[in-house]
């Protein structure tokens, strides 16, 4: 079994942060694109070559303005674009997940706005396949009841497209307003074969997440024995304003 933990970004000049992520003792890193793709597929080439020397499981995540079930097509595909965008990147550098807000239910009623989240996801897996990409479409839990993202669809959103999931352990608290049982997540995850994770403090209210807080350690320490119990492998992103400060402090706790 295997739980690798890492931070989300880099703190500025990525290339160079791999050796040092390594040499703290962290497994893992996500690439923050959430404001934008910025990086070149040069660059992300040159993290790729340079990771293999130290070996952390790399992950991106997509810009945040990410819509699938807009009433504009013109934003779906706006939408569509910028995770592909995130994909050849990640491709590049050798990360395997892509992680991305699929979309907001607006309008639309439940299974109205699953059924258009999963008909993008489907053609961009076939961009994908096209291309070669070596990464998987990773829809991640969402932290406010607007948005498309509640765990039990997203289960359903791998078994009908084969793509991952990305569980946010802070945005299932937020999005339904309590501390969920971190046993019964794992249970339902188990079996997925492509998953990662986030996990950090939130602060919420009956509407839903605010904003990431300093991860609670008792918290952490109950989805870490929930993971061992259950004998899952899964890599942890921590989001906390201390991303690389709370990362240590959870991989001390492993």
């Amino acid at each position: 079994m295997a739980i690798k933990i890492g931070p989300a970004g880099t703190n500025g000049d990525s290339l160079n942060k791999l050796k040092v992520l390594k040499e703290l003792g962290l497994d893992a890193v996500e690439m923050e694109f959430v404001r934008g793709v910025q990086m070149s597929n040069e660059l992300a080439g040159k993290i790729g070559e340079e990771n293999k020397k130290h070996g952390l499981v790399i992950s991106v995540h997509a810009p945040y303005y990410i819509n699938l079930a807009s009433e504009d097509k013109a934003k779906i595909e706006a939408s569509k674009k910028r995770i592909l965008d995130s994909c050849e990147r990640g491709h590049h550098m050798g990360a395997k997940y892509i992680v991305f807000h699929a979309a907001y239910y607006g309008k639309l009623s439940l299974e109205d706005c699953f059924q258009i989240v999963l008909k993008s996801v489907v053609e961009m897996q076939e961009v994908i396949k096209k291309n070669g990409w070596d990464v998987v479409l990773c829809p991640e839990t969402t932290g406010k009841a607007s948005q498309f993202g509640d765990l039990d669809e997203l289960i359903r959103l791998v078994k009908e497209t084969g793509c991952g999931i990305c569980i946010d352990f802070a945005h299932l608290e937020a999005r339904y307003a309590k501390e969920y049982n971190y046993i019964d997540v794992v249970r339902k995850i188990k079996r997925i074969e492509h998953k990662t994770a986030h996990f950090s403090g939130i602060e919420y209210t009956t509407k839903g997440e605010r904003k990431h807080i300093p991860t609670d350690l008792g918290k952490a320490k109950k989805l870490l024995d929930a993971l061992k119990k259950e004998k899952v492998d899964i890599t942890i992103i921590c989001e906390a304003p201390d991303t690389w400060g709370d990362a240590l402090k959870m991989k001390k706790l492993l």
